[in-house]
């Protein structure tokens, strides 16, 4: 149980902390694609590392479920990127409290994940909390229109990402995701022909860092619980922009956010309970 829990909390913060680099990068005028490409890129090179842990081994059932999930994967995350350089973050933040809705409908066919009453109560619980929390969605149509894209393919992503984690083990399963990832993202920097050239590294090494962390503790998680409960859970880290937005920037309506974390944080102790 404190294993799983520190792996959710890990990826909650790495992951609020992500789409913040995400979006310095692209405000600096680096392209989505190129910010994409080289955060594949670095999350390979860190992959080398896991290598004597992962028991690398393919069957056809593997390289499918590679392929797709790196095809998802990609236009998951650049999407994602696109939206955040022309919409606000915390203005399209409440899109993605959906993606456990999309990852239990695909989990119920593909993995045979069939949740509890009450662990979809506790989901339920948590988007509710997640919409009162950010009720007013961004008002730039083409932004939540690409946000909207990217909750589609990274929801049904960690289906296959677990379906990886079932056929390997955690660090294979990491490996493939990072090559998988970076193979299909090269697609957007060469088709259309994207010079490969980033500013502000540091931001760059800071970004990888925090994926990295990220889709670790993810599929950590992953393999402790169903996809679609795993996915609700990690709807709190809107909870962490909450702390950020009330004591850094002094934002109002304290009582309405305070209400919305109470109701998240029942949600999340009917699912971990589950």
């Amino acid at each position: 149980m404190i294993c799983v829990l520190t792996g959710v909390l890990t990826r909650i913060i790495s992951n609020s902390y992500l789409n913040v680099f995400q979006k310095f990068l692209t405000n600096k005028g680096n392209k989505s694609s190129v910010v994409n490409f080289y955060t594949y890129l670095g999350l390979t090179l860190i992959s080398l590392s896991l290598i004597p842990f992962a028991h690398l081994s393919f069957n056809s059932q593997i390289v499918f479920n590679f392929i797709i999930m790196g095809l998802l994967g990609a236009f998951g995350n650049y999407f994602i990127i696109k939206a955040l350089s022309i919409g606000e973050l915390s203005s399209l933040a409440p899109i993605n409290s959906y993606k456990p809705v999309v990852a239990l409908i695909f989990a119920l066919f593909y993995l045979k994940e069939i949740p509890s009453f009450t662990a979809i109560f506790g989901i339920f619980l948590i988007v509710f909390g997640t919409y009162i929390l950010h009720n007013n969605i961004s008002s730039n149509k083409k932004a939540v229109f690409y946000r909207v894209l990217a909750l589609f393919f990274s929801g049904t992503e960690a289906v296959f990402i677990k379906k990886i984690i079932v056929l390997t083990n955690i660090p294979a399963s990491f490996i493939l995701w990072a090559v998988s990832g970076l193979i299909f993202s090269s697609f957007f920097v060469i088709l259309p022909k994207h010079k490969f050239k980033i500013h502000y590294e540091k931001h760059l090494i800071l970004l990888i860092f925090s994926v990295a962390l990220m889709q670790y503790s993810t599929n950590y998680v992953f393999s402790k619980m169903n996809v679609s409960c795993a996915l609700a859970l990690f709807q709190l880290s809107t909870l962490l922009s909450v702390f950020l937005g009330v004591n850094i920037f002094h934002e109002k309506e304290l009582k309405r956010k305070i209400v919305a974390s109470i109701i998240m944080i029942i949600g999340a102790i009917i699912i971990i309970l589950q």
